[in-house]
């Protein structure tokens, strides 16, 4: 048998490829049901009811409902978790059962965690604060630390499941959870693991992150319309929405995974990251960041940009971000840009931050298998700035091989990557 190159043709390259997914989103707490929410261009956004968020400009948010962290881990451990840390020690459980990857002494070394988050456990920190300034610090949590670092996703992952192999955390705001699945895929190629739990999550929906966001004027004031609110590439568009959600994926060199003759959901075929070097928030409003990272992603890939059959956009329905994304994808793929169909899930669950790049990954996975592309919903007013196929208001069925999803943060991080439908 010809050895298993990665599609690049780079000798030694291991292929990487994906044999489980969990996501926990605002449209639903399984794959399936996030999927059939989003092509059926269902919104999850609604009033925020973890707090009381009365007096600011934006009261509405993507919210992960009927979650309990005790389905999925011990009720003495979910205690002990901040929330972003449940919901990615969930989204693992469940991406794991779907791999058949069993974890056991003789291969816990050759497995490993990769999670990307952006801001820990926000909410946990809010918490804590409260009761220092209300009590004295002797009446915070023995596990607030423990509770709130970035690493603990990543870390109670490894712990509860037994992979004790190469970890990391990657925290770059926005991009984190698409960073996470890139950097992750590669400690595979490089032969540091034979299968890697990775992903991102976010849990931040508190009164403090609220009132930073709005203070930036970033979000969303539609709070009398808030299933309308997310607005991507819309010429009415306001700001983002905030939303929480975790996504994890199950990456295995490809000898592994056909070793274990497990079935074989997708291949993660290229991956890119670049930085604006421009702005501490705003984007590079030319877009040549993000057009760095999508062309370094299909470099990695081997692939030419009219191969490229989808594009997830990180279309956060900021005014700045969507034109500067879409002058990006034009830098990048020359005219082929009016020709690729675009979407943004954004538009349905809100920006889940650090977590948003791991369910969009997903959500190309479904698409590369599903034969459709979900829509961008909300599109109303065509903006001159915003002039692509954003799959308007109703999805669309398409025979799609490879698959892009971009991401991009504040400090201007930006990532890119590339899913392939799987062939032999």
């Amino acid at each position: 048998m010809a050895e298993r190159w990665s599609r690049n043709g780079r000798p030694g390259d291991r292929r990487v490829v994906v044999t489980g997914m969990g996501v926990f989103s605002p449209l639903g707490n399984t794959v399936d049901a996030h999927w059939r929410g989003l092509v059926a261009g269902r919104s999850g956004i609604g009033p925020i009811t973890q707090f009381d968020p009365s007096g600011y400009p934006t009261r509405i948010a993507g919210e992960v409902r009927d979650f309990d962290p005790r389905d999925y881990v011990d009720g003495k451990e979910a205690k002990r978790m901040a929330r972003f840390s449940q919901l990615a020690v969930a989204a693992a459980r469940v991406a794991l059962a779907q791999s058949g990857l069993r974890i056991e002494p003789a291969n816990q070394e050759d497995v490993g965690v990769y999670m990307g988050t952006g801001v820990g456990g926000f909410s946990t920190l809010e918490q804590e604060c409260r009761a220092l300034v209300a009590k004295g610090g002797s009446k915070i949590s023995p596990f607030f630390v423990p509770m709130f670092l970035p690493n603990m996703a990543a870390a109670h992952t490894s712990r509860i499941f037994g992979a004790k192999g190469y970890n990391a955390t990657v925290i770059t705001a926005c991009a984190a959870g698409t960073q996470a699945i890139g950097e992750g895929a590669d400690v595979i190629r490089r032969g540091l693991a034979k299968a890697m739990i990775v992903g991102g999550t976010e849990a931040g929906l508190c009164e403090l992150g609220l009132a930073g966001f709005c203070i930036m004027r970033a979000m969303s004031g539609r709070n009398e319309e808030p299933t309308k609110a997310s607005r991507p590439f819309d010429a009415g568009r306001d700001g983002f929405v905030p939303a929480e959600g975790a996504g994890v994926l199950i990456l295995e060199d490809l000898e592994h995974a056909l070793g274990r003759r497990v079935p074989i959901l997708a291949e993660i075929l290229g991956y890119g990251a670049s930085n604006d070097g421009f702005h501490i928030v705003m984007p590079d409003p030319e877009g040549e960041g993000p057009a760095r990272a999508i062309r370094f992603a299909l470099k990695d890939a081997g692939l030419r940009p009219e191969e490229i059959g989808y594009i997830n956009a990180h279309g956060t329905a900021t005014p700045l971000n969507d034109a500067a994304e879409t002058k990006a994808i034009k830098k990048a793929f020359g005219d082929y840009a009016y020709k690729v169909p675009i979407s943004s899930s954004k538009s349905m669950v809100g920006h889940m931050l650090g977590g948003a790049g791991a369910a969009e990954a997903i959500t190309c996975i479904m698409s590369l298998r599903e034969g459709m592309i979900h829509p961008t919903i909300n599109q109303e007013t065509p903006d001159p700035e915003c002039d692509l196929d954003y799959v308007p208001n109703v999805a669309r069925r398409a025979d799609i091989r490879y698959a892009m999803s971009n991401s991009f943060g504040f400090g201007g991080q930006n990532a890119c990557l590339i899913c392939a439908r799987y062939e032999d």
